[in-house]
Formats: structure tokens, sequence, C-alpha cells
């Protein structure tokens, strides 16, 4: 018999099953003309087992099936069902303000284009036994802080951008705000989760802040930008502070000469008219 579903198609010939899996759809159907004992033509039902025609015939019924193959056909399969996977446990229970994060190109955007709100960075582990627990408190406090944005980093998927920010330890938390930055970064378990709430009670008060998102600090952007993690569009430019230093300098350089020549003048006069 062919056992059909939408998760799963198997194969069961003779009593050994040689099929596998598929995702959402079965085999197509070719060519297959089962008979009877009285070489009645039954229905046309067709099989195609990885690429090549099965022919089935039926000497006793419908009961026992013969499997025929082309003589250079040697099927190896083993039988497997698909079935629907469930949501891992960081999967569970997100709030429509949490953000998976996949690139470090997307958490320099997402920290850049929060504006004025509050975004908190969450470093987990899919193995990490207490970013598991802490995981429901988190999605529960999310709910209570809509306002807020957590963007949700995979240490095992970006450890390399992890290691450049200075991430060892499991579960952390960084909080970010407009033109702040960061205010501050701490570790926590089920048990300390009072670190969060605070922190959360202190920062997550709308304000007002002069002047664009800084996001992460610019030793941070050059270390990812060194390591190919960013592209270096992200790299911020020069500010306006160190131009005007600089520019402060050669105005005074410039300054100096015209007063020395003006000072040599001023001496050259002096001994024409003694």
């Amino acid at each position: 018999m062919m056992a059909c579903s939408m998760k799963s198609c198997v194969y069961c010939l003779n009593g050994t099953i040689v099929g596998s899996k598929s995702r959402g759809f079965c085999p197509s159907l070719v060519s297959v003309q089962p008979r009877d004992s009285k070489s009645r033509a039954l229905p046309m039902l067709g099989v195609e087992f990885m690429g090549k025609p099965l022919a089935v015939s039926d000497q006793k019924g419908l009961r026992d099936w013969n499997l025929k193959s082309p003589s250079n056909f040697s099927p190896h399969a083993q039988a497997s069902i698909c079935v629907s996977r469930s949501l891992r446990w960081w999967e569970k229970t997100l709030k429509p303000n949490m953000v998976e994060i996949h690139s470090a190109n997307e958490l320099v955007d997402s920290l850049l284009n929060a504006g004025d709100r509050l975004v908190i960075v969450d470093f987990y582990s899919p193995g990490c036994g207490g970013c598991k627990t802490l995981h429901p408190k988190i999605c529960q406090l999310a709910e209570l802080n809509p306002n807020a944005i957590i963007l949700k980093v995979n240490h095992d998927e970006l450890k390399a951008m992890c290691h450049s920010l200075r991430v060892h330890v499991l579960p952390f938390f960084r909080f970010y705000r407009g033109a702040e930055g960061r205010l501050c970064s701490f570790s926590c378990t089920n048990a300390t989760i009072k670190k969060f709430k605070d922190a959360l009670a202190k920062y997550g008060t709308e304000r007002c802040s002069l002047g664009p998102a800084k996001g992460l600090d610019e030793s941070e952007l050059m270390n990812l930008a060194s390591i190919g993690q960013i592209s270096k569009g992200l790299l911020p430019l020069p500010s306006t502070k160190e131009e005007s230093v600089e520019d402060l300098v050669m105005k005074s350089i410039d300054l100096s000469g015209v007063l020395s020549k003006a000072g040599n003048k001023m001496e050259l006069k002096k001994e024409m008219l003694c």
C-alpha cells in the first residue's frame, strides 16, 4: 500500500517501507497498471520513485503487490515521516515589539532607526538554561512595555559579532536610547530579574533626546567593520568637533605666518627711518 499525507509520503511495498519524506506534496503519478488474476485491467495508478517509474502488478488481487523496477535501478531509501516542527522555546510567546536579529547590519540599522524609543538587546543561546527560564518573563515585560523594542540576538548564530561586542556571559542585556546611546548593560537570570525590572523602570519613561540615535559605540563599529561583519558605509563620519579643532589649528598657523610677515615689515621700516 502507499500512505500519503501533506506532512509525509511513505511507500509500503510487501510490508517494507521504502519511501522518503516529502514537504507538503506526494510523488507524481505516472504509469502503473495493476492487474488481477484474470488479467482484468484495474484503474490506472502510477508512482514515480526517485525519478524512476515503478511497474506494480497484482496477481492475487490488491492485497499483495510485487515491485518491478528497471534492471539498472537499485533504490536505497530509508523510511522517514515528516512531523510538523513545533515552535522552539525562543520562538514561543513572542510579542510584536520583539524582533529577531540575524546579522550585525540588522542590529546597527535597528538601533539607528529606533529614534527615541528604548531599545533592549537580549543576547541568548538556545542551549542556555538560564535564557530558556527567563524567556517567558521577558515576553511578559515586553507586553507590558509596548513602546520598548527588544532585539533578540542568538549568540550561537552570531558568535563573531557577540565577541566583538564583548558579550561573553548569557543571558546578557544592553539598553539603548536615541542620542544617548548605550545606557547600561548587565547579565541577569530568573532569580535576579529585579535588575531588568529596575533598568526598565529607570530608562523606560518616554523622553526626547536631541540629535539622531547613536546606537553602538564608535569603537564597536570599527571592530565589526574590521572583521567584515558590517559594511564600511555604516561607520560614522568624522565628528564636527574634530573638524573644528583641525580648522582652528590651520587658521592659527596661517595667522602666525601673517603676523611674522607683518613684524618683519615693521622692523624693515624702522631700519629705513633710522
